[in-house]
C-alpha cells in the first residue's frame, strides 16, 4: 500500500516527507497505523551522521505506538485491531540475553541500523513510491511513517484504553531514562544523584531517581526551562553546570560526592564523562546513556587511579537495562497510578510534515519531548 514518511536522503541532512510504498506483512510481521511518535534525539544523530546507517534513503522514528491493521501468518498474540507500543529494541525471546532477562541486549539488535529485515540484508519493507529504491527502517520500525510494517518482535501489546498519544514515549525515552537511574544506576533511598542533561531521557532519569527514593536529585542543564521542568518532575535542585552540581553533591555528602551521576546529554563528548567521574564518591557509579559521534575515538579523560583506588564504576546503559515486554507494561501501571508522569513530558505536538521543525525546536531548547500526532 502507499503511505507517507519522513526520510533522510543523505548525511548531514534534514528529514523530508515523501510518498512511500510499504509491503504487506509476511509471517511473523504486522502492519500498524501509527497514532503517535516521539521525536527522540537518536533520530537527529542519524540526520547529522553521528549514527551511520546501512542505506539511504532512511526512514526515521523509533519511539511510537499505533493500531494493528494487518497481521501476517504465524503472528502469535497479535491481531487486527490490537493496540501496540513499539520497543525500539526487538526481543526474540530465546537468545542468551532474552533468556537471561536482558532483553535490551537481544541479538536481533545487531540489525537496528541496517534498515533491512533482521534475517535478510537484501529485503526491505519500504521503498520510494513508484520506484524500486529501497528505504531503510530505523530500528526496523520507522515510526515517522504513517503506516509501517514491522516484526512482531518489536511490538508490545497494551490495553485498548491506554492513551497512545503519550504512551508512545515508553518505547524509548521513558524506559531509557527511568532504567538508567533505577536499573543501571541502582539508586537507593537516601542517595544523592546527579542527572547531567535534561531532555527526553534525562527528565525520566529524574523521575526514576525520585521513585527510587533519592534524597537529593540534582538536575544539570544550561537551559532554564529544562531546569524548571526537572524540578516539577522530581529534582530537588537544578543548576546550569557540572561544577555547581559537583559542589552541591559534596555539600550534601560531607565532601564525598554523588552516589550516581547519570549522563543523558543530547550529544556526548568525552570530557563530559571525565566531569561525571570527578563528581562521584568512592564506589560511586557513572551511568553513560547519552550518544555522540559513534566514530569518535577520542580518549576519555578519567583518572585511572580514581577508577582503581576509589573503586569507581563506569557503566553503560542501553534502554536503561530494560526488559521491554515486561517493563513497558509495568510502567503503564505506574502511569495509571499517578507515579509516572507521561502527559507532562510532551511539550508540543506536531504533524508529520512538521518533523523538521520539531527537531529545530529541540535544538533551540524549547522541548522536553516533541510528539508527532497522526490523524486517527
Amino acid at each position: 500500500m502507499q503511505t507517507r514518511g519522513a526520510v533522510i536522503r543523505q548525511t548531514p541532512g534534514k528529514f523530508e516527507v515523501v510518498d512511500l510504498e510499504v509491503e504487506d506483512p509476511r509471517p511473523g510481521e504486522v502492519q500498524v497505523k501509527m497514532v503517535a511518535s516521539g521525536l527522540c534525539h537518536s533520530d537527529d544523530h542519524v540526520a547529522t551522521g553521528d549514527i551511520p546507517v546501512g542505506v539511504y534513503p532512511f526512514a526515521g522514528g523509533h519511539e511510537g505506538a499505533g493500531i494493528v491493521t494487518k497481521a501476517g501468518p504465524n503472528t502469535k498474540g497479535l491481531k487486527e485491531g490490537d493496540h501496540v507500543i513499539f520497543s525500539f529494541l526487538p526481543s526474540c525471546g530465546h537468545c542468551r540475553w532474552c533468556a537471561s532477562g536482558m532483553q535490551n541486549l537481544c541479538d536481533l539488535g545487531a540489525g537496528l541500523l541496517a534498515g533491512s529485515r533482521w534475517d535478510d540484508p537484501t529485503s526491505f519493507r519500504l521503498k520510494l513510491a513508484g520506484t524500486d529504491t529501497p528505504v531503510g527502517q530505523m530500528c526496523g520500525i520507522s515510526t515517522f511513517v504513517e503506516t509501517t510494517t514491522v516484526s512482531q518482535d518489536s511490538c508490545v501489546k497494551v490495553p485498548d484504553d491506554v492513551p497512545l498519544e503519550v504512551a508512545c514515549l515508553l518505547g524509548c525515552g521513558v524506559g531509557t531514562g527511568w532504567g538508567s537511574a533505577v536499573n543501571s544506576g541502582g539508586v537507593k533511598p537516601g542517595d544523592t544523584t546527579i542527572v547531567m542533561g535534561i531532555g527526553g531521557i534525562g527528565i525520566n532519569a529524574v523521575q526514576g531517581a525520585a521513585h527510587a527514593g533519592a534524597s537529593n536529585i540534582i538536575a544539570v542543564d544550561p537551559v532554564a526551562f529544562k531546569r524548571e521542568k526537572a524540578q516539577e518532575l522530581g529534582a530537588t535542585h537544578a543548576v546550569a553546570s557540572m561544577e555547581e552540581a559537583t559542589e552541591l553533591a559534596k555539600q550534601f555528602t560531607n565532601g564525598q560526592g554523588a552516589d550516581q551521576t547519570i549522563v543523558t546529554v543530547g550529544v556526548l563528548k568525552p570530557d563530559m564523562i571525565g566531569q561525571a567521574m570527578a563528581s562521584i564518591r568512592k564506589a560511586g557509579t557513572v551511568v553513560v546513556t547519552a550518544l555522540g559521534n559513534m566514530n569518535d575515538t577520542t580518549p576519555v579523560p578519567i583518572s585511572l587511579a580514581d577508577l582503581t583506588l576509589f573503586q569507581k564504576r563506569l557503566q553503560g546503559a542501553l534502554f536503561g537495562a530494560s526488559n521491554p515486554n515486561w517493563d513497558i507494561r509495568r510502567q503503564l501501571e505506574l502511569y495509571r497510578s499517578g507515579v509516572l508522569k507521561l502527559d507532562e513530558l510532551v511539550t508540543k505536538t506536531y504533524t508529520l510534515d512538521e518533523v523538521a521543525q520539531g527537531y529545530q525546536d529541540m535544538h533551540d531548547g524549547k522541548n522536553i519531548r516533541g510528539v508527532i500526532r497522526y490523524d486517527s
